[in-house]
């Protein structure tokens, strides 16, 4: 059985890799947060061995691995300015890594894994999952099949508390702002589909939201995101918290549903040996670095939920 290690246990998307380990027919060996409240554990694996303090952590972990049961895959779901630190301890433990996304926060954190990587011959996976959506694959296919240039518009608001800026999240230095922590995958799947990036500028950017163009080799890519309800369009408010859109030439692309288990279809391409490295993901690190520096822009084309933000 495959032994697996978990790094975050209380965060948000702990519980996905949970329930992706368990469909796997993992077992999940230890835990590590340094806040308690991880009894959603008991739901998937109520004998594994938790820890508040990362010492003893890595105490039970090389235990272990002296016992000759060493972790197979450390998970990784701990605050993004922290995921390069526990990437580093599962690869010097001996083990495989899979990290939540962003997998770093810039581009040059990818090149010392690299080497770490390379030196004890274990390697890291990161979670982009949207490349295994049916409706996002479907869409890569029709794409590749087209010599036209496209326009697209993509929107993704994912409402959030008051409890989002008071956390980890609200600091840009440690989130990486709103457009690393909730956009990095939407990124990696407009270039999964639409080709390599040209060039990009940032027509919005605030602690709630942010806003961009995109020019693909195949397309030009309006976008927005939002932790905002506010942002929310009325054909959805008091019904959903999230909306999802990508619009292809005005056309509206169906992939609202179909998100619930692709973190288990990410861990089975792991485990066969399919998984995303490090270079997969470079790019969407590249862009996300990128934009945190551009300078804010009103000129040229931007997505129409930007223009209320902006000031007059």
């Amino acid at each position: 059985m495959t032994s697996f290690a978990l790094i975050g246990a209380a965060g948000y998307i702990a519980p996905r890799h949970m329930q992706a380990i368990k469909a796997v027919g993992g077992d999940l060996k230890v835990a590590y947060d340094p806040n308690d409240s991880v009894g959603v554990i008991d739901s998937h694996f109520p004998q594994a061995h938790f820890f508040t303090e990362f010492e003893r952590f890595d105490r039970h972990v090389d235990k272990l691995r002296r016992r000759g049961e060493h972790i197979d895959y450390v998970s990784v779901c701990s605050p993004n300015y922290l995921h390069d630190a526990h990437i580093r301890f599962g690869l010097r433990a001996g083990s495989h890594v899979i990290c939540e996304k962003p997998l770093v926060l810039n581009p040059w954190n990818i090149d010392g894994l690299a080497e770490i990587e390379q030196q004890t011959g274990n390697k890291i996976n990161t979670i982009l999952q949207l490349r295994l959506h049916p409706a996002i694959q479907a869409l890569k296919e029709r794409i590749a099949q087209s010599n036209e240039r496209h326009s697209v518009d993509l929107t993704y608001i994912t409402s959030r508390g008051r409890w989002y800026h008071a956390s980890w999240k609200g600091d840009e230095a440690k989130s990486g702002g709103v457009a690393t922590n909730i956009g990095v995958h939407f990124f990696d799947m407009l270039a999964y589909v639409f080709g390599p990036l040209k060039s990009q500028t940032a027509s919005l950017r605030q602690p709630e939201r942010a806003g961009g163009l995109l020019s693909y080799e195949k397309a030009d890519v309006r976008w927005f995101l939002s932790v905002d309800s506010n942002d929310l369009p009325d054909s959805v408010k008091g019904k959903k918290t999230t909306y999802r859109s990508i619009t292809l030439d005005g056309e509206e692309v169906e992939f609202s549903e179909g998100f619930t288990d692709l973190h288990t279809r990410s861990y089975q391409e792991v485990l066969a040996g399919n998984g995303y490295g490090l270079e997969d993901v470079r790019f969407c690190v590249e862009v996300v670095s990128q934009f945190r520096h551009l300078p804010v822009t009103a000129n040229g084309e931007r997505h129409p939920f930007v223009d209320k933000y902006l000031k007059a």
